[in-house]
């Protein structure tokens, strides 16, 4: 399992029944958009994540329609998992360096 794809899990899992929307994601994690979305997509369509679009007017809000995603039930349990299982872990968000130079 990739590092991205281990952040993005350990984001999600922090608190699994929130949903969180794709940039908040990304800043979550220190990632750019073209990494985290492909992500969030694979675990959508094997039924991990579950997504809505924002009922806000874009207009109104003077920003586009924000994507929410949460993990499934079924999705906590094999995030959990998944983690558990990981190669190479991370151990903690951000930062991975543990801030030395």
């Amino acid at each position: 399992m990739t590092l991205p794809t281990q952040l993005v899990l350990q984001a999600l899992l922090e608190d699994p029944t929130r949903e969180m929307y794709g940039l908040e994601i990304c800043a979550a994690v220190s990632l750019p958009t073209g990494i985290i979305h492909p992500i969030l997509a694979r675990f959508e369509g094997i039924g991990w994540l579950e997504s809505r679009w924002e009922e806000a007017d874009p207009h109104q809000q003077g920003r586009p329609r924000r994507r929410y995603y949460r993990l499934t039930p079924d999705g906590i349990e094999y995030a959990r998992d998944a983690l558990a299982r990981a190669h190479t872990k991370v151990t903690r968000l951000p930062g991975l360096d543990g801030g030395a130079a």
